[in-house]
């Protein structure tokens, strides 16, 4: 028996296999896509941490793929989204269909098992533009062709498809902070959970015959840390911290201030129905029918709130924050001048515990040093 249950995300209500129970603060993400280049030290951090036992090689609970070719496993979400069939919005509305209302006769939601082939490449597609770049073309703003890096990671949902289509309940979502985890000792390996979830983040490991999934490094929280992926970023493009209820946000917390308040942080294909909890600004240089597709309706005022956001003091500091400290930011404020200013973090206990200028600052050094007697090349 399904329940209705509401999707802030899709502004409406829909079936889901459980009741309603939200956690008491959701763990949560935002990335920006705009600042990833495509290193990859997030997904070996992840992978070092977490995947480096037997049974475990194919398995990257983190990856970064090139969109719009790139898939791990191939084809994940152009597969789910045929099946899915038309997916409508009217304004801020869902009309369509979730993956929980389509799911066929017998089934709990809609999905499907990848074939081993289709983790073979997980950098399949890696830096592929959209289209080819044409003879005597140059360089024009919006770009002609283009792609952008998509970070992807378990999106740790409140309506999780891998929890709904367990039959042995051995997946289960905490009430103190809403991470998903999989309980190896109830797990039988039916792999419902690989079928169900339609971004692909959970894993059947054949070592174990169990499966196997992102657990948000939870030590690391529960001690006030953020995350692998998010403390090895060099592109310092992710943010980890915790989310309040979608309609009592609090704009000193960094998450909900980019989610809720600027609403320039979008759930990853919201149209699916898990209410998935990691956050994106949308790519800039992406068409804005792909970024419609992915991100939703509100994908296009993102961009422009993310394109002013150069006078916006408090959004500024909101982005310097990334990656700045291991420290969980439970709340932030910009301090000074957006010239001469500081973002200032504080922990759960309103202790500060990072400080960063808002500008970065330029030091132009003269081209000849006469104290060590040299001459510079580069003297900024």
């Amino acid at each position: 028996m399904s329940h209705k249950v509401y999707n802030w995300q899709i502004n409406r209500k829909m079936e889901y296999e459980y009741p309603q129970a939200r956690p008491r603060k959701q763990a949560a993400w935002v990335f920006d896509i705009n600042k990833c280049i495509a290193c990859q030290t997030c997904t070996f951090a992840c992978k070092n941490a977490w995947t480096s036992g037997r049974g475990q090689e194919y398995m990257w609970w983190n990856n970064v793929e090139t969109k719009p070719w790139g898939f791990y496993p191939l084809g994940w979400d152009v597969r789910i989204l045929e099946k899915l069939g038309p997916q409508r919005w009217r304004r801020q509305t869902y009309k369509g269909k979730t993956i929980f209302e389509a799911a066929p006769f017998g089934e709990k939601m809609l999905g499907f098992i990848p074939e081993p082939e289709d983790y073979q490449s997980p950098n399949i597609g890696e830096d592929e533009g959209f289209e080819a770049v044409k003879k005597g073309q140059y360089m024009k703003l919006p770009h002609q062709s283009w792609m952008f890096y998509m970070q992807r990671i378990c999106n740790h949902c409140t309506y999780p498809a891998c929890l709904a289509a367990c039959p042995r309940k051995a997946i289960y979502k905490r009430k103190e902070d809403g991470i998903v985890l999989i309980d190896q000792k109830r797990c039988r390996g039916y792999q419902e959970c690989v079928r169900a979830c339609p971004y692909k983040k959970s894993f059947f490991r054949a070592e174990t015959k169990k499966s196997e999934k992102c657990i948000s490094c939870f030590p690391a929280i529960e001690q006030g840390e953020q995350t692998q992926c998010v403390v090895n970023c060099i592109g310092k493009i992710r943010l980890f911290g915790f989310k309040n209820h979608w309609q009592y946000p609090n704009p000193d917390n960094p998450i909900d201030y980019l989610v809720h308040v600027k609403k320039v942080a979008l759930p990853l294909y919201p149209q699916f129905g898990l209410e998935p909890n990691v956050y994106y600004i949308p790519a800039l240089n992406a068409s804005d029918e792909f970024n419609l597709q992915l991100f939703g309706p509100g994908a296009k005022d993102a961009l422009n709130i993310y394109r002013r956001s150069y006078r916006d003091k408090k959004f500024i500091a909101a982005l310097v924050l990334m990656g700045c400290t291991d420290k969980i930011v439970h709340s932030f404020k910009a301090h000074g001048t957006i010239s001469n200013g500081e973002a200032i973090g504080y922990d759960a206990n309103a202790q500060e515990i990072v400080r960063v200028p808002l500008t970065e600052p330029i030091i132009i050094r003269k081209n000849y040093d006469e104290k060590r007697n040299v001459h510079r090349i580069s003297i900024s």
